[in-house]
């Protein structure tokens, strides 16, 4: 009993979402993909077990795409995100029409 004809290309819709959702472009995390591959290759039960890889790998892709939507949405509206506490209060101020003023760094 193999799997099913459609089972590569879930596992492809995975791998892809983990591509793209990977930090440096083009070179996804080895583990991950590793593990994924493991999954998908040590899939082979009864039909019942089918559908439940079918449903988990399904829902891995929509968890990894709206993993990286939400990251997108977060750094497209939210965009002192990445900043410094400090860096933060000096753009929250800028945004406003105000500078924050210069402070004097005592030498000890």
């Amino acid at each position: 009993m193999g799997l099913p004809k459609h089972v590569p290309g879930l596992y492809r819709t995975v791998l892809r979402e983990v591509k793209k959702t990977s930090m440096t472009p083009k070179t996804p995390n080895k583990d991950i993909v590793a593990s994924f591959r493991t999954l998908f290759e040590r899939y082979n039960g009864p039909k019942e077990s089918h559908a439940a890889l079918d449903r988990d790998a399904q829902v891995a892709a929509i968890f990894l795409r709206s993993q990286r939507e939400h990251k997108v949405l977060l750094e497209r509206y939210n965009p002192l995100i990445d900043l410094s506490a400090e860096d933060r209060i000096k753009a929250t101020a800028r945004r406003v029409g105000l500078d924050m003023p210069v402070t004097v760094k005592s030498e000890s």
